[in-house]
């Protein structure tokens, strides 16, 4: 283990497809950053797609993490997140049952899966194919009598298909960090940015703004179109907004509220 492991603290697992589309990354983003803010660390793989997601939205809202890897604690895979690595070290830790040296070979992410389960009261699964990994974390809580909790996304999306299924099956429905908090029966905290105070809501035309920017990517004509205001300053709002860590710009002038 590398970092700080604190067994007495709130641990959720945020899991998903390392092919996570760009809703995808918006819900885990909100998912983790959330979960940071009421004081529960988050726990992942620190794969390509949602896991690297989690990891980096617990940390960016001043926040816990923690990653278990599916190779020795000496080899960084994928090799592009070493830097990440290095921050959850700092925020968090890093913790592998594998020998110093061991390569990441694919029969060890699925052994990896039954530890991010046991380490967390509960599994998210947000994206993921019929037969994707996440589906190993979410049976392996299962049979540590950890929730099952799972985020539904579209019939047309191909990564749906696992935690809409996880639904069908009898997983919990979750859509935001307080749904994840309430299935598993954790107080809700005084949500507080990373700086540790709380966030200052928009007023005035900033609010009409910010109203208008809700939990579905817009395109900002569309905001200026909706709130009446001229389209340079709404730009300059939502740059503010965006500053605040209040929503966040997403390819194609489009922005979604965190």
């Amino acid at each position: 283990m590398r970092g700080d492991l604190r067994p007495d603290e709130p641990a959720v697992a945020v899991v998903g497809s390392r092919r996570a589309t760009a809703a995808g990354r918006v819900v885990t983003e909100r998912l983790a950053a959330g979960l940071a803010r009421h004081g529960v660390a988050v726990v992942s793989g620190l794969a390509r797609g949602i896991d690297a997601v989690a990891h980096r939205a617990a940390l960016e809202a001043g926040g816990r993490t923690v990653a278990v890897l599916g190779c020795g604690l000496d080899v960084v895979y994928p090799p592009e997140h070493a830097a990440l690595l290095e921050a959850i070290v700092r925020q968090g830790c890093v913790i592998s049952e594998f020998p110093l040296g061991t390569p990441p070979l694919p029969g060890h992410f699925p052994q990896r899966n039954r530890i991010i389960a046991g380490l967390a009261l509960g599994v998210v699964v947000v994206e993921g194919d019929e037969r994707s990994g996440t589906l190993s974390t979410a049976g392996h809580a299962l049979d540590a009598g950890r929730e099952v909790m799972a985020v539904p996304g579209s019939v047309l999306n191909p990564l749906s298909r696992a935690p809409n299924g996880l639904i069908r099956q009898g997983a919990a429905l979750v859509e935001s960090a307080e749904d994840v908090l309430a299935e598993l029966g954790l107080p809700l905290q005084a949500a507080r940015t990373a700086s540790g105070e709380p966030p200052e809501l928009p007023a005035g035309p900033a609010a009409l703004v910010w109203q208008a920017v809700a939990g579905e990517p817009v395109h900002i004509d569309q905001v200026a179109l909706v709130t009446g205001l001229p389209a340079g300053e709404v730009a300059a709002i939502l740059i503010d907004l965006e500053l605040r860590g209040l929503v966040q710009q997403l390819p194609g002038k489009q922005f979604v509220r965190i």
